[in-house]
């Protein structure tokens, strides 16, 4: 399906001593469909056996290190924590050629993943592109996620998600080489320059950066798109069928997939509860992680 594609993998050394990163790397290689391409991923345990796993997808243009305010306060509840990088991000192969990359060559290397490490009792955690692709998971795993944890994110059901993401998707058109750690710096004003830098530790330079380019011009915007039925089969899932708990959180700054988008979300899953706002997180509300985190544990355990 996908094999003798020519991927670049970043050197070890871009990712020594990132602030607030002390999480050592793990590999998966040769997932079915993907033979010779190593994805990266975090796996972080509590002391104890643990039962459930949380999940948390990135999206673009970051990579795990967006979850490092999250980890240490799922571990601390006693859960498994799973972060892998999407092909074209963070410590996993870089197919170099912009074609490699479509809806579905990411969404396939998921399923894999998941089936690959066996994950159950999953909580998935997504934003951006982490929920774009990640929230077409629980139809295929019903019997494995029954937990949602759900930030400024949509599904790609054949229609834009509104000008601001429009304005996005022209302005990675026309600046493929954008500075990530100046970007990052403008959404995040709190942020150090040191993090902001590790947001571009995976890419020392522009023949890496095919998957960053790539993913606004994947996002199904029009009805015959890559992705866009698979999209609407799980808004009509979480519509009628999905029967786990979700926590919502929104990164009320957000002019991509700010409040507007974000509430018609919460509309199409079942049983969502009422959004956490946050009024000084925007687009990335990881970077107010903890509070998440946090706010989304009580409310599981409140509801379990």
């Amino acid at each position: 399906m996908h094999t003798a594609i020519e991927a670049l993998r970043t050197p070890d050394e871009r990712f020594a001593g990132l602030p607030g990163f002390p999480y050592s790397p793990h590999y998966v290689e040769g997932l079915r469909g993907y033979e010779g391409m190593r994805v990266h991923y975090l796996d972080e345990r509590p002391g104890q056996d643990s039962d459930r796993t949380v999940l948390c997808l990135h999206g673009q243009p970051t990579w795990c290190y967006l979850y490092r305010k999250m980890v240490p306060a799922f571990t601390a509840a006693g859960h498994r924590v799973v972060a892998p990088d999407f092909f074209g991000f963070g410590r996993s192969d870089k197919p170099v050629e912009d074609a490699a990359y479509t809806f579905g060559f990411h969404r396939g290397m998921l399923l894999r993943f998941i089936e690959t490490l066996d994950l159950k009792r999953v909580t998935l955690v997504v934003q951006d592109w982490g929920g774009l692709l990640g929230l077409t998971l629980p139809m295929a795993f019903p019997e494995r996620i029954d937990r949602l944890i759900v930030m400024n994110t949509g599904l790609g059901i054949g229609k834009s998600p509104g000008p601001g993401f429009d304005a996005w998707k022209a302005f990675v058109a026309s600046r493929p080489d954008f500075d990530i750690a100046a970007m990052m710096k403008r959404s995040v004003p709190t942020m150090s320059d040191a993090e902001a830098r590790a947001y571009d530790a995976p890419f020392p330079d522009r023949r890496y950066r095919a998957g960053v380019r790539r993913f606004p011009a994947l996002v199904p915007v029009s009805p015959d798109m890559d992705g866009a039925d698979l999209s609407l089969q799980a808004a009509q899932f979480f519509r009628e069928r999905w029967t786990g708990a979700t926590f919502m959180a929104i990164g009320m700054q957000d002019p991509v997939l700010g409040p507007p988008v974000m509430q018609a979300l919460a509309r199409t899953i079942r049983g969502c509860n009422t959004p956490l706002e946050l009024p000084e997180a925007g687009h990335f509300v990881q970077e107010h992680g903890h509070i998440v985190a946090e706010k989304a544990l009580e409310y599981f355990s409140s509801t379990s």
